[in-house]
């Protein structure tokens, strides 16, 4: 089984005018498919071969193979963003998921608040997520490669902080990437799904 890059869920200039079609021209089509070509070079012929990339995870993460684990987690990492956001993001969350976020957080402001200060405060380059723990919504970051998927958590969406996401359109201003993507781009339907999804299989 040979990785592939999958297709974004949305043409290049869908995101526009809060992502450009350069930046997902850069950001797909040159860093998500490095991680994915690195990956299939470094799986070749070993025992990660024809695994899922899932497997290949939780496998490369267990043994410490920082190597395959970087470029493993990185192609379901920049996979589960493009799926976080939409070019109809924003708006507001419906159903359980905004009954769990208003119980948890407070209100949508609130949630916010509390993402933009997480995403603010990962230093260097890294993730924030939204994810489901013991049933629980919380807010965590992570840095460079790591993903959720190793930490028994759920992660419902997440936001890209490396700064190759939001270079090319914000330059330093990380806060007003934020900002767009919790007003403009979030995808609360795909969270929707993956929390429904949580529920159901617990």
């Amino acid at each position: 089984m040979t990785i592939t890059l999958p297709n974004l869920p949305y043409p290049a200039d869908a995101l526009e005018p809060h992502v450009s079609a350069k930046t997902l021209g850069f950001h797909h089509g040159k860093h998500h498919k490095a991680y994915v070509d690195k990956l299939n070079a470094a799986i070749a012929d070993s025992e990660y071969e024809g695994q899922t990339l899932e497997t290949i995870i939780a496998a490369s993460h267990k043994a410490a193979d920082t190597g395959v684990f970087n470029n493993a987690a990185q192609a379901w990492n920049h996979t589960f963003l493009w799926n976080s956001m939409s070019p109809n993001g924003g708006r507001e969350p419906e159903g359980a998921l905004a009954e769990a976020i208003n119980q948890r957080f407070g209100d949508l402001a609130a949630f916010r608040e509390k993402f933009k200060a997480a995403a603010l405060g990962q230093f260097g380059s890294g993730w924030t997520w939204l994810v489901r723990k013991d049933g629980v919504l919380e807010i965590i970051s992570t840095g460079n490669a790591e993903t959720p998927l190793t930490d028994g958590v759920v992660p419902l969406l997440t936001l890209d902080v490396w700064e190759h996401a939001y270079y090319l359109d914000y330059q330093n201003k990380r806060d007003a990437y934020i900002d767009a993507f919790l007003t403009k781009l979030i995808n609360w339907n795909f969270a929707a799904q993956n929390y429904e999804a949580d529920r159901a299989a617990a």
